[in-house]
């Protein structure tokens, strides 16, 4: 205050000023606002010099969270800042005052646009629950909402980020206090007993007794604020996901990098909107048809139009059945109207963006309008001929995931039509796809191998699979015919890909339509297996001779390619198929010798990790039938693979962790078969797990942890319990520990802790390990009363050696209360306490060890969302039983 009051050097005093923004958090409460500093720095806000660095102290004032008898002060504060304010900006300035002034300001001016947002957003956070009690406070109030408002228009991602967290925030806060008063007054009123309690969020709703609630007069208050964040939501939506159609410097492209904020903007003003569209839907729906209607009157524009579809698509499921009814005809209506009517190809490419995505949004509405439906599909096929960048990729995902929700509509003889709509597809399903890439066709076949899959009648279900997968079989029947004149064809380029592309078309259809798949597994199978074997034996030959640039060879690769694909393929059959002994007495015999030989004879170069996930996958699905199979599927990859993935921790990555989530299924469901194995086989694999749970990567730690686990419990239950901990345990216990406290493994905290606390509890009796754990021969049999006393003395020393920083007291302590504690919650917070006592973590390693609290209050945030409808996208929402 000081320099403040006796210079007037402008350079000293925002010095002056800069560094009291970076004090004032500590600066006690009752010299900030008893004093003259607040006065100080209101007079010295209007002033040009000084105005940003005086907003910035002013903004760290406002957002300062204090007693109750401070709430006055802050109203004071608040009402002679807006006074001030009043000489610089114009009491509520409409949008594009804020936004010329901005694009068109110095960098001081932009700067202190910035600036007021972050004051308003940091207030109002903190205080506006007190002004709203004041009604004297509500003129002020509003004039600076409306100002936040404006802010948000501006151009700058950051200013708009900032003030729609706090709207985000705001707008639940209003809906949660708006519900519990609808509640309370349906539950109070009288024959609320014999309703159901449930709650319109389109209805205007009151209070019991005819007195507004709370809640119903915060809505009234805000109902101008809410009618223009609707309509800030509206104009400025962000770009969802699904949409791959984007503008570039006035040319509409394909994108092709994911844009992280842009998504995670659009998911926090998709929350926004459906909180205000709750709060009145009239309104926002209002406003949407208005908006439709001034683009459909000649004066569209791309980012108008691309804005209005993201938030119509963006509040699905957020009305009721009727009403979202009358909404979406007009809506799709107009929207196939426009698209007829407007010429150009880049303007064609927009209109058809935002037609797919919408209609992608609102399968419910889709299924209960065949007419609409079956348009939209048709639409849907007359873009997949559309070359321009993105449109035909927006066709086949939207295909897919319509037909994911609706696949019943189009089996069934809908009225007024000739044959179901797949019978129609399939018959001109050559044209429809002639012009689609690869990866488009893939998505297509998948899409038809769902409708197929509704389908009941198994006759016409064999039928629709035999012509959908016509095509791909005459091209499979061509390329192994030619094969059987001259093997040479198998090797030229062009083959290739066509039987990877034949054999990605199956995967597709096998993993959508599932067990009726069979018929066409059956048809492939032999000649699958064929060529699996041709191309192992040509890819093994040319690394042999090449030797690692071999194996990066495109050549090389493309063969690779189609081994891939015929692993991926019977591995996605064996998930779904549904007759296991079918599995057990033909297909597993048939696979042991054309891949698992053929896995145990290659070179490790050209050994595929998919050979192991697909045996984990065979060993999941079949359970204790693989036990006579286990044992070779062990001979043929365990030593052969460790080799392989123990040199390094960079090499074979895929290898990695197939591996151990193969060894993971034969310790959940073939467990008798490892002993069948010699004692050094069983020390590799427990030094194996040991490897993997040590591993810096993340998912390859996590799954030998997991497998170490399971392992245990295995062991534990049974007849070599004893000799096994006997052996291993000390070993375990000090890996374990290893890995728990070098901060480089925190995410693995939780199975630590499981692990740990699973081996101390089996010495606290003798009923599972029956004998000493310690050496008898070195320090007798009486060397300790019990294997307890003994794994205490042995922790405690191993602890002491790692840590001399810790007392003997500590240690004892802690290490006693690792062996007491029976409780799952009370161990982990033991452990974590024990953690910090060792100082080995810091503050980022110590915030890891809480992951667990921090993702179940985000469990908690999410199911609270969950409860509010349309919160939880369409496509994530399990309705099959809809589809009907």
């Amino acid at each position: 205050m000081f320099v403040l009051g006796n210079t007037r050097k402008t350079e000293l005093i925002k010095a002056t000023l800069t560094a009291l923004a970076a004090y004032l958090s500590w600066i006690p409460p009752g010299y900030i606002f008893e004093g003259q500093l607040v006065q100080a720095l209101l007079a010295m806000f209007p002033q040009a010099p000084f105005r940003n660095v005086a907003l910035q102290c002013l903004t760290e004032i406002g957002q300062l969270q204090m007693p109750a008898e401070f709430d006055s002060h802050f109203a004071s504060f608040y009402r002679a800042f807006t006074t001030q304010l009043v000489q610089i900006l114009p009491p509520n300035p409409n949008v594009l005052f804020i936004q010329q002034a901005y694009e068109t300001g110095t960098d001081e001016q932009q700067v202190f646009v910035q600036n007021l947002g972050m004051f308003y957003t940091g207030f109002f956070k903190h205080h506006i629950q007190y002004l709203e009690t004041q009604p004297a406070e509500h003129e002020a109030l509003l004039l600076g909402l409306n100002n936040l408002v404006a802010i948000s228009y501006v151009s700058d991602r950051e200013v708009l980020k900032t003030c729609l967290d706090y709207w985000n925030v705001f707008v639940a806060d209003v809906y949660t206090t708006h519900c519990q008063t609808t509640l309370g007054a349906v539950i109070g009123s009288p024959g609320a007993a014999g309703g159901d309690g449930g709650f319109s969020f389109g209805s205007p709703g009151a209070a019991a007794n005819g007195v507004a609630g709370p809640g119903m007069a915060r809505k009234l208050l805000y109902i101008d604020i809410l009618k223009r964040l609707r309509a800030l939501m509206i104009n400025r939506m962000a770009k969802p996901e699904e949409v791959i159609i984007v503008e570039d410097e006035g040319q509409i492209i394909r994108e092709t990098m994911k844009d992280t904020d842009q998504l995670m903007q659009y998911r926090t003003m998709r929350e926004t909107l459906i909180y205000l569209s709750h709060l009145d839907y009239e309104d926002t729906e209002n406003q949407m048809l208005d908006k439709l209607r001034s683009q459909m009157g000649g004066t569209w524009s791309w980012q108008a139009l691309n804005t209005l579809c993201w938030a119509i698509g963006s509040i699905s499921g957020s009305m009721n059945e009727d009403q979202e009814n009358r909404f979406l005809v007009t809506v799709i209506r107009d929207l196939l109207n426009l698209c007829e009517i407007t010429r150009g190809k880049d303007n064609k490419a927009v209109i058809a963006s935002n037609i797919m995505y919408v209609v992608g949004q609102y399968p419910k509405f889709l299924r209960a309008h065949w007419k609409f439906l079956k348009t939209v599909v048709n639409k849907l096929f007359e873009f997949m001929h559309e070359t321009h960048p993105g449109v035909q990729d927006m066709a086949c995902d939207t295909f897919l995931k319509i037909s994911n929700k609706c696949k019943r509509k189009f089996v069934v003889l809908q009225l007024q039509e000739q044959q179901p709509f797949v019978a129609e597809l399939l018959d001109g399903l050559t044209n429809t796809i002639q012009d689609l890439q690869p990866h488009q066709i893939h998505a297509f076949f998948e899409a038809v191998g769902l409708m197929i899959g509704a389908e009941v009648d198994a006759n016409k279900r064999e039928e629709y699979l035999g012509r959908l997968m016509a095509p791909p079989n005459n091209i499979w029947a061509q390329i192994i015919q030619q094969a059987t004149v001259n093997r040479e064809v198998l090797k030229q380029q062009d083959v290739i890909k066509s039987l990877q592309n034949v054999l990605q078309t199956n995967v597709s259809v096998c993993s959508s339509l599932g067990d009726p798949y069979l018929s066409q597994m059956v048809h492939m199978a032999d000649t699958m297996l064929q060529l699996y074997k041709f191309y192992s034996e040509d890819v093994t030959a040319a690394i042999s001779s090449g030797g690692v640039h071999a194996a990066r060879s495109s050549f090389v690769k493309y063969m690779r390619s189609v081994k891939k694909s015929i692993l991926r393929l019977i591995e996605v059959f064996v998930e779904k198929c549904e007759n296991e002994q079918l599995l057990v007495q033909k297909f597993v015999p048939a696979l042991m010798g054309p891949i698992l030989g053929d896995y145990a004879s290659s070179v490790p170069d050209a050994r595929e990790a998919e050979v192991l996930s697909l045996f984990a996958a065979i060993i999941r699905k079949l359970k204790s039938q693989m036990e006579p199979e286990v044992p070779q599927v062990l001979q043929a990859v365990f030593e052969p693979t460790l080799a392989m993935i123990t040199t390094n921790f960079e090499d074979y990555p895929d290898h990695r962790l197939k591996f151990f989530s193969l060894l993971h299924a034969i310790t959940n469901h073939c467990f008798k078969c490892l002993f069948a194995m010699n004692p050094a086989q069983v020390k590799l694999l427990i030094d194996s797990i040991v490897w993997a749970f040590r591993h810096t990567e993340r998912n390859v730690a996590e799954t030998g942890l997991l497998l170490l686990e399971d392992l245990l419990k295995s062991f534990a239950s049974s007849d070599f319990a004893t000799q096994f901990h006997q052996t291993y345990y000390t070993h375990l216990v000090r890996e374990v520990f290893a890995v728990m406290t070098d901060t480089f493994h925190t995410p693995g905290f939780k199975l630590h802790c499981k692990i740990l606390m699973h081996l101390f509890s089996l010495v606290k009796n003798d009923q599972v390990i029956k004998a000493p754990l310690w050496d008898v021969a070195a320090k007798g049999p009486t060397a300790y009363p019990n294997n307890a006393a003994f794994v205490q003395e042995f922790v405690c020393s191993l602890l002491a050696s790692s840590f001399p920083n810790m007392t003997p007291v500590q240690t004892q302590s802690a290490v006693a209360g690792m062996m007491a504690i029976e409780d799952k919650r009370a161990f982990k917070h033991h452990m974590r306490d024990f953690l910090v006592q060792t100082k080995a973590f810091g503050n980022a390693e110590t915030d890891q060890l809480y992951a667990d609290e921090t993702a179940a209050k985000i469990a908690e945030a999410q199911a609270r969302l969950q409860a509010i409808p349309g919160m939880v996208p369409p496509n994530q929402v399990n309705d099959d039983m809809a589809d009907s």
